[in-house]
């Protein structure tokens, strides 16, 4: 019986050795080589942007702009007579780039129409403070140099960047990672449209004041990786110089296994996405590297290896819907021969991906065809709603390229003007496949998978600013900075320790910077720690705290001053969560707080008691309910006037003193 398309893509699967990541342990990293470096970059919360003075922080809406400027990237020669591979790939998209820029956010430095003014004194000495807590070495003199940026999002072509500190180290739970290095940089624009030949950016975000962590390799584990970009958004949150909200932080993940390269997955937004990220792309780079194996076994004259295309007559198509509306449009239809290539396109890479998606990816980013853009011969999976080519159908391609056995065929559709750089990019992308893993930056998707984004810049990319002069650090500043530093990392993970916080409520505490707020109350830090990390959490989801810590400290002191007791800080703090700005004694009101004394709690505790034995009688409630059926009908009354604990144990007394007189 002939082997289907998805069977094969399981049988190549296996072949590369995957595993859910459930199920991998610490040899699995191991087996394949697994490094992994960061790049993190933070956003300083900061009140201008870093070399003009618009004010940082600033955002808008889609349609709110004041002005549009319109730009094409053209790449240069450089001193040595070559060209950027990122800059030659982005010209081959023709992409008309838009900047959207509102007044109250930008100026003319921000569309590169004059020079920049001094750094940000402001900016600096908050990255300082960060690059300290890292351990950092910092530099005597600060020289901002132009690090390119080729596809379009700083308006200029690159983004001005100087190295604060250099050679540093924080903890995970298990060993140290070193930092290369620090830097101090402008944020590039907002990306709000891509599509076609078209991108759209908004400047409002452009020039804002962005430090970026450069780690070593350390990371062996998916787990390391992603609690070392935790660790390091600790840093920056417990200096209380950090942005908050949606994209003030971002990761960029370097991902490499034995015989692969590196490969950057660009701009992670969830920390929580790295582990399935980095673990799908080793695998996807173990895949790729047996594919090679494959082609050099079976392809002996690699040089000499091209595609073979051909023009399809778009009648022979209607009964296809996607290839029928793209000859509407006058688009031609393509069937290309890739030689030597069977069950090679239908080949395992992430889950859910095959080879040929390498190619289809790259023909979106490169030749500016929105997906989907072609079929091949080997589907293992079949999108809900697109109809494919029959069998019958792949043999009349097949006779029409003269197609051997051996070689496999896709079909692609596109207009005049992107034919060219399509077949150039098919064959481009196929001969990297002779190679193993190709150099490029790659986008995340939720799910865990990636997709191919851009050519990895040269590692040429930085050159001096001859707009900004180099800036001294002097000793004097630093130790300024560094005599009203906060806790260390390693300071505050003792302090949790120490409250016996539980380990599930870290994450938040140290997200949300609450240290020092649990240290000025730590009589009670193990209970408001789980009051935050498990009631607030779960009530604001992925929303922001409408208040701050200062709102539950006068909560506290208003409890404290009349004498009310703490448990009723979680049903307050509820109540305030929907009204932020609600008086006090007024969410004490709708919580149903009623004024009783202790006496007046017990009092009806011998009532409770009969009632409890009548219940039990009908079979209604088990022997050893009683104390908490008790307590649950004392909750209410004793709420705010009687803590829980010391309420307990007083209808534990008394029980026990009712079964002594009825003995």
């Amino acid at each position: 019986m002939e082997t289907s398309n998805l069977d094969k893509w399981l049988q190549s699967r296996a072949a590369v050795g995957w595993v859910p990541l459930k199920d991998a342990v610490p040899e699995t990293w191991q087996s394949i080589g697994f490094k992994c470096g960061l790049e993190v970059h933070q956003q300083l919360d900061t009140k201008r942007k870093l070399f003009c003075r618009c004010p940082a922080g600033i955002y808008h809406d889609f349609n709110e702009f004041d002005a549009e400027v319109v730009r094409h990237m053209r790449p240069t020669l450089s001193e040595l007579g070559e060209y950027d591979g990122t800059a030659l790939m982005e010209f081959k998209t023709r992409k008309k780039i838009v900047y959207r820029i509102k007044n109250d956010s930008a100026c003319t430095y921000e569309v590169d129409d004059t020079p920049p003014f001094q750094m940000n004194r402001e900016a600096l000495q908050k990255a300082m403070r960060i690059a300290l807590l890292l351990k950092l070495n910092i530099v005597g003199e600060m020289h901002i140099t132009r690090k390119q940026y080729l596809d379009g999002s700083i308006p200029t072509g690159f983004q001005r960047t100087g190295i604060l500190g250099i050679e540093g180290s924080f903890p995970i739970s298990n060993k140290t990672i070193r930092v290369i290095q620090f830097s101090v940089e402008e944020d590039s624009c907002r990306e709000v449209s891509d599509h076609r030949h078209e991108r759209i950016y908004y400047a409002d975000r452009l020039g804002m004041p962005l430090i970026e962590t450069v780690t070593y390799p350390d990371m062996l584990t998916p787990w390391e990786a992603s609690e070392a970009a935790r660790n390091i958004r600790f840093i920056a949150r417990g200096s209380g110089a950090a942005r908050k909200g949606i994209g003030a932080a971002r990761e960029d993940v370097n991902v490499s296994v034995t015989g692969g390269t590196r490969i950057e997955i660009k701009g992670v937004a969830r920390i929580r996405w790295i582990p399935l990220l980095t673990h799908n792309e080793a695998f996807r780079q173990k895949a790729l590297l047996r594919i090679k194996d494959l082609l050099h076994s079976k392809i002996a004259d690699q040089p000499a290896w091209k595609i073979h295309h051909t023009e399809l007559n778009p009648d022979e198509w209607k009964h296809v819907p996607t290839m029928k509306n793209a000859a509407k449009q006058g688009w031609k239809l393509h069937g290309v021969n890739l030689p030597g290539f069977a069950d090679l396109l239908g080949h395992f890479t992430q889950p859910g991906k095959c080879f040929g998606d390498e190619i289809s990816e790259r023909l979106k980013v490169v030749a500016c065809l929105e997906q989907p853009n072609l079929f091949h011969s080997e589907p293992s999976f079949f999108e809900p709603g697109i109809e494919y080519p029959s069998a019958g159908a792949w043999l009349r391609v097949k006779r029409q390229l003269k197609a051997h056995e051996t070689d496999a065929q896709l079909i692609f559709w596109a207009p005049d003007e992107d034919l060219k750089t399509a077949l150039e990019t098919i064959e481009e992308r196929c001969r990297m496949a002779f190679e193993g893993v190709p150099n490029e930056t790659r986008k995340s998707l939720p799910g865990g998978i990636t997709i191919f984004e851009r050519v990895l810049p040269g590692a040429d990319r930085m050159y001096p600013d001859t707009d900004s002069a180099p800036i001294a650090i002097l000793d004097e500043l630093i130790e300024t900075v560094r005599q009203e530093l906060p806790l260390s990392l390693e300071e505050r993970f003792r302090l949790l320790s120490e409250w016996q916080i539980p380990p599930d409520a870290y994450t938040y505490i140290l997200r949300n910077d609450l240290i020092a707020f649990l240290k000025e109350h730590s009589d009670q830090a193990r209970q408001l720690a789980v009051l935050f990390a498990h009631h607030l959490k779960s009530l604001q989801g992925a929303k922001e705290l409408p208040f701050g810590t200062d709102r539950v400290a006068d909560l506290l002191r208003y409890l404290d001053k009349n004498q009310l007791s703490r448990d009723l800080l979680k049903p307050m703090l509820s109540v305030l969560f929907k009204h932020p700005n609600m008086q006090f004694a007024s969410i004490l009101h709708s919580v149903g707080y009623k004024e009783a004394g202790i006496d007046e709690v017990m009092e009806s505790i011998p009532l409770l008691h009969g009632m409890w034995i009548k219940v039990k009688r009908k079979g209604k409630l088990r022997q050893d309910s009683r104390l908490n059926w008790i307590m649950g009908r004392l909750r209410k009354p004793a709420l705010g006037n009687i803590s829980l604990t010391e309420l307990r144990k007083a209808v534990e007394k008394e029980l026990t003193k009712l079964e002594i007189e009825r003995s």
